[in-house]
């Protein structure tokens, strides 16, 4: 994850007041249910010395939300004494609880872990006419978020001019020609959608899915850059909900195993920099990198928290560190790849 994305949080004015609202399943008293559970917490924040225009933002925030919004998503919100400064949706697990915290730093640790776990996923469901092609972002345990959703290809093709004719005379050829040649301009219409989308959102995975015949045709009209990281499918579609669901699954799959590979890699790289004096452990050691601007990937544990998390990683930002998660245990759940060797205190 590139910190810098959640830079202008730590460019608030201290303290911070960090909140983690669950999120539940709706039901008719969860509007009544949200505001007594931030109640609770804003007693807390209260007593510990949180200002009162922090809160008055939060209070305007958590209860001025949408009715479906605060019955099902969890969030996680910001704010200094100038209002709030984050406001997000947060994937924690139904049990994990409510949070907040009042500090000279955000305590952004988990929404960090949760975005490093999450995954891009650019989806084509393909057939004979284009393609449907969606940008769904996969947290670890929310529903696949379907971000923007396209169809390519038979918006602006008449789909029966596709069918081939079903008798094979000869006045059918050129027929049948001019329907091959809509079907290949309407994947060629798919493939360079996806380019274009691919370059500016950046997305983790291709992954192409519907049937065969459409699959293989639209593999075919990638880009190059596009076939370095793809996959295929034969799960689900859009025909009807146990298609999508089927689908979501396999993307729920897809994304996790991504996860877990780069948590691994990261481990690999961990490795290979120590063995070369270019890695530290332990809270004492990054700060004193972090102070000489040498953290180039600040590594955290996949799920245990760090010591001195949120000071750690608000000194990752303000230099200008990326941040990733490790498949491995250190020394106070947190090391990091240096750019240059840091010579021990």
């Amino acid at each position: 994850m590139q910190l810098n994305e959640i830079r202008r949080v730590y460019d608030g004015q201290a303290p911070f007041v960090t909140v983690y609202l669950e999120g539940r399943s709706p039901g008719e008293d969860a509007q009544q249910q949200v505001r007594l559970r931030w109640e609770e917490l804003r007693r807390h924040l209260s007593e510990d010395g949180a200002s009162d225009t922090a809160l008055s933002a939060l209070d305007e925030a958590v209860l001025g939300a949408e009715p479906g919004e605060a019955q099902s998503n969890g969030r996680v919100l910001v704010a200094d004494v100038t209002g709030v400064v984050l406001d997000e949706a947060w994937d924690a697990a139904l049990g994990a609880g409510d949070a907040a915290h009042l500090g000279k730093e955000p305590e952004l640790g988990a929404f960090v872990r949760e975005h490093a776990r999450s995954a891009r996923l650019l989806v084509a469901i393909a057939d004979r006419h284009g393609a449907v092609v969606r940008q769904v972002a996969v947290a670890q345990s929310q529903a696949a978020d379907t971000q923007v959703e396209h169809h390519v290809g038979d918006a602006s093709h008449d789909p029966e001019s596709v069918h081939k004719p079903r008798e094979g005379a000869l006045s059918h050829k050129n027929i049948q020609r001019r329907a091959d040649e809509v079907v290949k301009q309407n994947v060629r219409e798919v493939a360079e959608h996806m380019d274009s989308v691919a370059k500016t959102w950046k997305p983790d995975l291709i992954v192409l899915a519907g049937g065969v015949q459409g699959r293989t045709a639209l593999r075919n009209e990638l880009s190059p850059a596009l076939r370095e990281h793809f996959t295929e499918t034969d799960a689900g579609g859009v025909d009807d909900d146990g298609a999508e669901e089927a689908l979501a699954n396999e993307l729920h799959r897809l994304a996790q195993d991504l996860s877990t590979d780069a948590a691994q890699r990261r481990a690999d790289q961990f490795a290979a920099a120590k063995a070369h004096g270019l890695a530290g452990e332990g809270s004492e050691r990054i700060a004193q990198a972090l102070e000489m601007g040498a953290v180039e990937t600040l590594l955290l544990e996949y799920d245990r928290p760090a010591a001195r998390e949120a000071e750690l990683l608000a000194a990752s930002v303000r230099t200008d560190a990326e941040v990733s998660l490790i498949d491995s245990q250190v020394e106070d759940a947190i090391a990091a790849i240096l750019r240059f060797d840091v010579p021990e205190q």
